[in-house]
């Protein structure tokens, strides 16, 4: 909790009016790797509170469109399509497809993560799962010069995963952005070029 209260980028989110701290963290790799694109369709996967939905919604500037999916309620932002719901249920996926008008996403983000249970072995496999989820659901929707953005833990599955994502896109790069807590294994994996 003493981490959290006097953490600099919990201070700069309220004082920017970001919903997390984690908005940093998209916001450093955009500018690194220029994911936003004007025009283009963005979906953000398990996205309460809604950090990245908001850093993107700005960066876009009403040109393209975010869609929001995510089990949690999350409250409005303006330029935002929400979902609540299960991405992986059929029913939600068709209400995805009505809301991007049956275009493909340029962008898929996952910074998605399990309710923590505090036994290590068990809290990676479920960030991992989750990941892989996000995978799945990229590899299915994404334009061909799409790119895909999803959060890992380092440690069981890693490794794999990385396999996996190398075989499922062009070229695969980690970030760790300055907003990520330097005591975390957290990293973030992104995946361009989907192959066919």
């Amino acid at each position: 909790m003493r981490e959290h209260v006097t953490d600099p980028f919990v201070h700069r989110a309220k004082a920017e009016g970001y919903r997390s701290r984690a908005a940093f963290k998209l916001i450093e790799i955009d500018d690194r790797d220029h994911l936003i694109r004007s025009g283009e369709n963005i979906v953000d996967l398990g996205a309460a509170p809604g950090g990245w939905s908001q850093v993107s919604a700005n960066r876009l500037g009403g040109k393209g469109k975010v869609v929001a999916l995510d089990l949690l309620e999350m409250d409005p932002i303006e330029g935002v399509d929400f979902i609540r719901g299960d991405f992986c249920d059929d029913a939600v996926m068709q209400e995805l497809e009505r809301h991007l008008d049956g275009e493909k996403p340029g962008l898929v983000l996952s910074d998605m993560a399990p309710n923590i249970s505090g036994i290590s072995l068990t809290d990676q496999a479920r960030v991992m799962r989750l990941a892989e989820l996000g995978l799945e659901f990229s590899r299915a929707c994404l334009n061909p010069d799409g790119a895909f953005l999803v959060k890992v833990f380092q440690g069981y599955g890693f490794d794999v995963f990385v396999k996996t994502m190398r075989l499922a896109f062009e070229a695969v790069s980690t970030r760790k952005p300055g907003a990520s807590r330097n005591r975390s294994a957290e990293l973030y994996l992104l995946g361009r070029g989907p192959r066919t």
